[in-house]
This record gives structure tokens, sequence and C-alpha cells, in this order.
């Protein structure tokens, strides 16, 4: 049995990308609590990386963040994709599977980005049977990720209430993001804390946290490729507030800042999990 099949999932983890290998060759197994992959960028994948990626699985709990799944795409269902995933988390323990409330394909082919799907009861209604038909070729249950976007073309829902009806009719699990709910706050002016008041937390099963770039003051683009800022910090502070300390996630795309850099904004993350389990713990002995 591998040493990361004997720890739990939990604590801090950091999304784990190509670039960074050369700067993860001297980790301790204790300044991490878990990473995080993309499985289309793993799968299949042989030679140097896919030893490298293996020694990471033999020594730490992994989860998985799909990319192309395309759950809102008019498109069927790419079966064979997901049994191939299957395939994949069954081979390396991965210990969690989830994916974007987003699409990125339709009848002529993939794109290159992560479409918005329309907030309509119709949109909810597809997606949310497209879920279920995953989980059950999966046999686990999945979370979606609550995704930032630029556009929301025929929109006929509010944001909150769409993401809260698919949680709810495909009985699914939520991946939280903090940063989305940020950017779209300010690409979309309204209040973050509000909508993150009204979000079905009940249901998060993993929390993303991450930066994003400034492009004007009236927009924010979600790159993962800076520093976590102060406002997002707050939000995932008031999250695990309500939560309690679930298993949260760094994201880091590009522009890798020294690993001492990394690992610090891990240990604010455990920082933050410590201080709502000693919430937790003196609102039960209340």
């Amino acid at each position: 049995m591998s040493i990361s099949a004997q720890k739990e999932w939990q604590g801090a983890g950091l999304g784990l990308r190509r670039g960074m290998l050369p700067m993860l060759a001297d980790l301790n197994d204790t300044d991490v609590d878990f990473f995080e992959v993309a499985p289309e960028n793993w799968i299949g994948v042989g030679g140097r990386f896919g030893r490298r990626f293996q020694d990471f699985t033999q020594r730490f709990p992994f989860v998985c963040h799909g990319l192309s799944l395309s759950l809102g795409s008019p498109a069927p269902l790419d079966v064979e994709f997901v049994r191939s995933v299957k395939q994949f988390l069954d081979e390396h323990n991965i210990r969690y599977y989830s994916e974007h409330l987003s699409y990125c394909s339709d009848d002529k082919g993939h794109l290159y980005d992560l479409m918005p799907i329309p907030f309509t009861d119709e949109a909810v209604h597809h997606v949310s049977g497209r879920i279920r038909q995953v989980q059950d070729i999966l046999e686990r249950r999945i979370a979606v990720e609550n995704v930032s976007y630029y556009a929301a073309p025929g929109q006929e829902l509010a944001e909150i209430d769409f993401v809260n009806a698919v949680l709810a009719e495909a009985d699914c699990d939520l991946l939280l993001d903090v940063n989305n709910i940020y950017v779209n706050s300010i690409n979309f002016q309204y209040d973050a804390a509000e909508f993150l008041q009204q979000l079905d937390l009940d249901r998060t099963r993993y929390i993303h946290v991450a930066g994003h770039y400034v492009e004007a003051e009236d927009l924010r683009v979600d790159t993962h490729g800076t520093a976590v800022i102060e406002p997002v910090w707050a939000l995932l502070t008031s999250a695990l507030e309500r939560v309690g300390p679930v298993p949260v996630l760094l994201e880091r795309d590009f522009n890798f800042p020294p690993l001492a850099e990394l690992l610090g904004e891990v240990a604010t993350i455990r920082q933050m999990q410590r201080a709502a389990a000693e919430r937790q713990v003196s609102v039960g002995a209340r």
C-alpha cells in the first residue's frame, strides 16, 4: 500500500502543474496535504513525466478537477472519455473528481476555453441530467465548480439561482471557488458576501482559492497567475466559518513564484482551517 493510500484527504492542497515539477523536487511530505490535477493532462502520459506523476501519487493524496467534460454542451456526452476518466481515477487512487459548471464543446469539436452555460430553466434540466449520467458511469459522486464568466447570453435566472438549482436537481456536490465569486462580483456588480451567503454551502466538498488579473477597475480576469488577495482570503474565511475546515486547494497555473511563497499561501490556508475547527469546537461546547 502506498503512503498516500494511508493518508486522509484533508487540509491544504496545491494544484500540480508540470512547470512546477523542478521546484517540487525537494518537497517534504508535510509541506502540502494533497494535490489536484486535470486528468486530461495526465491520462496516457508515460516516460519521465509518467514516473514523476506516479511518485507523487504514491506520496500524497490526489483529487482531479476536469477541463473537458463539457457539462453544458448541446452535443451528446462523451461516454468513452468519462470511462477513461474512471479508469484513471481507479488506477491512481484518486480521492475525488470535480468539473466546471460550463461547457467547452459542441457537435463541431472542442473549444479552448470554458464557456458560460445560459442561466435558464432549460439549461438547469439539461446539465443536471448530464451530471447524473456522469455520476452513474463513474460510480461516484462528483462536484461542480461555480465558474468565472464574462458574458451571460440568454440569461433568465440569476447566477445564484442557476447554480443552486443545478446542485439540487443533479444531487451533486459543490466545488466552491471563492476567487470566482469575487471576480464575478466585480464584473457583474453584485455583493460577493451576499452571493456566498445564498449559495447552498451544505453541498461543499472542497474549496478553490486563487489569484486573478486586474484588467480594469470594473474588470477582473480569472488567471490563476498571481497571489491571492485579501478580499478573496476574506471570502475563504467566511466560507470556512459556514462549512468548517473542509479541504482547500490553492491554484497557480503560471508565473510560479519561489516555492517558499507558494507554501506560504498553503500555510495561510492551514491557519484559516485551524481557526474554523476551533470555532466549531467552541460553538459545540456552548
